[in-house]
């Protein structure tokens, strides 16, 4: 005589309370292991066995002529030989640390670096939270516009229109006093090619990263359109307010640095003229990049992406997704569990995470954690924001495949003396891993084009090296579509092993 439909519920709630405990309890097990193993906090900065301060320096690598990378000298500019000879006279050793301009602060006031040598240009609100180093630079603001707009030449022509910026840049606040609208961007090369485009109408900038940029590119579709007046910008170095002694340190190697000459002599270097002190007057710009077609440029960008895919896209990708699987099944029986203590949890859980940013997840986990003791190194705070946003995704899928197998099954396993756990170990999810396959494997396709965003959390990846080779040479078009070709082949190699795998697991279906 069939069994009333709550009888086989009840045997299959029982099987998923059996399972998610065991689960739960790895989990935790796994959770303590974590905790000891990345939870520890790391030190601002610590000496080696030669008494040599390390000190991580923050840098974006995309702002030539003051901090780019080389195809053959690797990372380097001015502000990149000015922190060097810095460290040289005070005695530090250099780590440096790669990220985008706007994650650079956030990377600082978390203690990922220890000083930021980026231009930073000082103003009130940065000087009310952070210490400064004497100036390094001395600059001027300057408006660009596309070169067919002749209506704009002064900050207050910029009133009411739409200019491109780096959020937490000076110019930004700048253009915003003027009564213009900002619209974010990383750094000057995307706003060039917005300006082109007609998609804005200006940008604020300094002086001399528009003349590098003008003579790297040779292009003649923006020009400056006049002087921000009153806009003259002091660049130096940043610390956190609790690092007296490293600013200090910084202060006297950077006047010894002066009085020497040291200063003015990368400054000739790069511009021409010394401006390490106020008033040095016109720059003369040769342009940080060599003459190069795309083609040597998609040469010399092609290994650093691949470098990038191998030590950064796959294996984010591959830990992510095994962390994710394993919160997916946990919280996929934990929601089909009787027991409202684990399914209300468990439906918190798949709500958040679907309905809050992948970027913002990024952000909790890298910079808001460590507020609250908890700093992850940057690779493993990719793979747990990573891991929780597929879990929230994956645990559906997975909920839904167990559902989709017949109950008869779970009663088949009883008559023949399985207990609830066997039942689902060796019947249930067997099958249910076949029909989740096709779903799981676009989430896994998903996940590696979103470990592209892990560059915010100071993780250096395959679209981050397209963005640093387009920075300097400009060849956006090549360069994008050669990380298009690479994401696809890495996609494209998934859904190859789709379908064996489909094969092999179908021998569990009934």
């Amino acid at each position: 005589m069939d069994q009333h439909p709550r009888t086989r519920l009840s045997r299959r709630a029982s099987a998923a309370r059996r399972a998610v405990g065991l689960l739960l309890l790895g989990g935790l097990l796994a959770g303590l292991v974590g905790a000891l193993g990345f939870g520890t906090p790391v030190p601002a900065y610590a000496a080696d066995e030669d008494e040599r301060t390390v000190v991580r320096v923050g840098t974006e690598g995309t702002y030539p002529p003051f901090t780019y990378v080389d195809p053959d000298e690797g990372l380097t500019g001015y502000d990149i030989e000015v922190i060097e000879a810095v460290a040289d006279r005070a005695g530090w050793e250099l780590e440096f640390v790669r990220a985008q301009f706007d994650a650079l602060f956030p990377a600082l006031d978390s203690g990922r670096v220890d000083v930021l040598a980026n231009q930073v240009t000082i103003n009130p609100e940065r000087r009310a939270r952070y210490l400064f180093s004497t100036p390094y630079t001395f600059s001027r603001g300057v408006i660009v516009t596309a070169a067919d707009t002749d209506d704009i030449t002064s900050l207050e022509d910029l009133q009411g229109r739409t200019v491109a910026q780096s959020e937490t840049s000076n110019w930004a606040q700048v253009a915003r006093d003027a009564g213009a609208d900002v619209e974010s961007v990383e750094g000057f090369a995307q706003t060039a090619e917005l300006l082109v485009q007609g998609r804005v109408d200006a940008t604020v900038n300094d002086n001399i990263a528009v003349l590098d940029y003008l003579a790297s590119s040779g292009t003649d579709e923006i020009k400056i359109a006049g002087d921000a007046e009153g806009e003259e910008g002091r660049q130096a170095l940043v610390f956190r307010r609790d690092e007296t002694a490293l600013r200090d340190q910084a202060d006297a190697a950077l006047a010894e640095l002066r009085a020497d000459g040291t200063l003015a002599e990368v400054s000739e270097e790069y511009f021409g003229a010394d401006v390490s002190v106020a008033g040095s007057g016109d720059v003369d710009v040769a342009g940080s990049d060599r003459d190069r077609g795309a083609a040597e440029v998609l040469q010399d960008a092609a290994w650093p992406m691949l470098r990038g895919a191998l030590l950064g896209t796959i294996p984010l990708t591959v830990v992510s997704f095994a962390g994710g699987l394993l919160i997916a099944l946990a919280v996929a029986l934990a929601r089909m569990s009787p027991s409202r203590l684990l399914r209300a949890p468990a439906r918190f859980y798949v709500s958040l995470v679907r309905g809050t940013p992948l970027l913002v997840q990024l952000f909790i986990v890298f910079y808001g954690l460590p507020q609250i003791g908890v700093d992850l190194p940057s690779f493993a705070a990719a793979c747990l924001a990573l891991s929780l946003n597929v879990g929230g995704y994956a645990a559906e899928i997975i909920r839904a495949s167990i559902l989709s197998v017949p109950t008869g099954q779970v009663e088949a396993a009883a008559t023949v003396g399985l207990d609830g756990w066997a039942a689902m170990r060796r019947i249930v999810l067997p099958q249910a891993a076949r029909i989740a396959v096709p779903p799981l494997s676009n989430t896994l396709l998903s996940l590696v084009k979103d470990t592209s965003l892990a560059a915010v959390v100071l993780v250096t990846e395959l679209f981050r090296e397209a963005q640093v080779a387009a920075a300097l040479s400009t060849e956006y078009l090549p360069l994008y579509c050669l990380a298009a070709l690479y994401y696809w082949i890495l996609c494209y190699l998934i859904t190859l092993a789709q379908e064996p795998l489909e094969r092999r697991l179908g021998r569990y279906v009934a």
